[in-house]
């Protein structure tokens, strides 16, 4: 007896040091006590950016492909600027050849600063001489034509002469920073101002090897976000996949150039179609309004337990407080990034740790019905009832799984925090409650023990 009432007063002293976890982890300021809740999108405020890329130029066997690069680069660029837990995900290909990217940052309402930290890295380009020829001159006289158009006080549609988007000079080749490896900042000796030196992957090496073999005695030019900004001179073919950006650069511009280089370019265009802003006042709403479900849930279950089964359901409520405690911890050290759906997969798997207990309870009190003594009906209710909540248990979290398998990041969210509680609630109902009731002390159901151990009007 006293050591089954020793073991459940560890369990209660346990259960709120999880507590007292929970509450001084929130807002603590050592680093070894410091594991607040990670609130998603919903539940933070931040902002939701929709891009459509451009995929036309690829073929369709390498969609997934320039797809999977693409977010791996704006994912990268998201976390260097220190974004907390960004999502950033791929819809399938649309008609017409184009696919999306969806990417949400939490803590982020500030539009313009968001779409700068997708948009901030610059486009490189290599392009060489344009030949001469047939083409060449009919670029450079619709150049011509429209400069006297304008001459003439007139203007020009760039969008109904195509011509005019063509670089007369320069022709656009394969070689872009998509095959940039790192760029970093160097000093010439020849020269007062900085350069950028750049060095490309093997694929680019090989790119810029065969370009200047084929253009030695010719200019390459360097266009930086549509602009050239250095045309050096090829004296001979570049086998090592080395260059040098040369311009009118400062220490600090170089520097910024060479930051935003190394973040990476985008393997495909891309172009923002849809944004929304999720406001840190209708995020704390949402999170009011799940704190206040949650504890209306918590107490309508508490009092049904309590009237229906007395001092089983009191026990109950103590076991279901510590499962509370135990899986807010959890999903705090995992950590698990909550959102308005992963608070109601917190809610569903509450709902199925009081199922176990009425489990338990109701085989209780078949046995007490049969005739048995009040302490080998607890027993024999714990083993007759697991086999059900086994059953339910497995089967959700089979749900939960095929849910997380398959959905898209709501729904992940939801299937994790559902599954994180299912399992807790399992060990909260057949471990807690039971070590509660052992300590209880009842053997027989006669007297006061008749009453505490009946339910309902009985």
């Amino acid at each position: 007896m006293w050591k089954s009432r020793i073991l459940a007063l560890v369990v209660l002293a346990i259960g709120l040091g999880i507590g007292y976890f929970d509450y001084a982890s929130q807002s603590a300021t050592s680093r070894w006590l410091n594991f607040p809740f990670k609130l998603g999108l919903d539940l933070s405020g931040g902002t939701h950016l929709v891009y459509e890329a451009d995929t036309t130029r690829i073929s369709d066997a390498d969609i997934p492909d320039a797809m999977t690069s693409l977010r791996g680069v704006i994912e990268r660029r998201v976390n260097l600027f220190g974004v907390s837990e960004p999502i950033v995900q791929v819809e399938g290909a649309l008609s017409g050849g184009n696919a999306r990217l969806i990417v949400e940052l939490p803590g982020v309402t500030d539009l313009d600063a968001a779409i700068k930290l997708i948009d901030k890295t610059p486009n490189l380009e290599f392009k060489t001489e344009r030949p001469d020829g047939p083409e060449k001159d009919t670029i450079v006289a619709a150049y011509e034509a429209a400069q006297k158009v304008i001459d003439a006080g007139g203007t020009i549609d760039v969008e109904k002469n195509p011509l005019l988007k063509e670089d007369p000079r320069y022709v656009s080749t394969a070689l872009t920073g998509r095959y940039l490896k790192r760029a970093q900042v160097s000093f010439n000796q020849n020269s007062i101002n900085p350069s950028v030196a750049i060095e490309f992957n093997s694929e680019g090496a090989k790119l810029f090897r065969d370009m200047t073999e084929a253009n030695v005695g010719k200019t390459i030019a360097i266009y930086l976000d549509g602009i050239p900004i250095s045309e050096p001179t090829v004296n001979e073919a570049i086998k090592d996949g080395r260059a040098e950006i040369s311009g009118n650069f400062n220490t600090d511009t170089a520097k910024s150039l060479a930051r935003d280089l190394n973040l990476g370019a985008l393997p495909v265009p891309i172009k923002l179609i849809s944004t929304q802003t999720i406001g840190a006042t209708l995020g704390d709403d949402a999170v009011t309004k799940g704190v206040t479900a949650a504890f209306y849930g918590f107490v309508t279950i508490a009092v049904f337990l309590i009237l229906w089964y007395r001092l089983p359901g009191v026990l109950a409520v103590v076991a279901l407080t510590m499962y509370i405690a135990l899986v807010l911890a959890v999903y705090k050290l995992v950590p698990v990034t909550l959102t308005s759906a992963g608070i109601a997969g917190f809610i569903l798997s509450m709902g199925l740790a009081v199922d176990a207990n009425v489990l338990i309870f109701e085989r209780m009190k078949e046995e007490l019905r049969g005739g048995k003594e009040l302490r080998d009906a607890i027993e024999d209710g714990f083993r007759r009832a697991w086999l059900s909540i086994r059953d339910s248990n497995v089967s959700g979290l089979i749900t939960a799984v095929i849910l997380f398998w398959f959905g898209e990041s709501l729904i992940e969210g939801f299937a994790l925090t559902f599954a994180l509680g299912v399992l807790t609630s399992m060990f909260s109902a057949i471990v807690i409650t039971r070590v509660l009731l052992r300590a209880s002390g009842a053997h027989r159901a006669t007297g006061a023990n008749k009453f505490l151990f009946g339910s309902g009007l009985n």
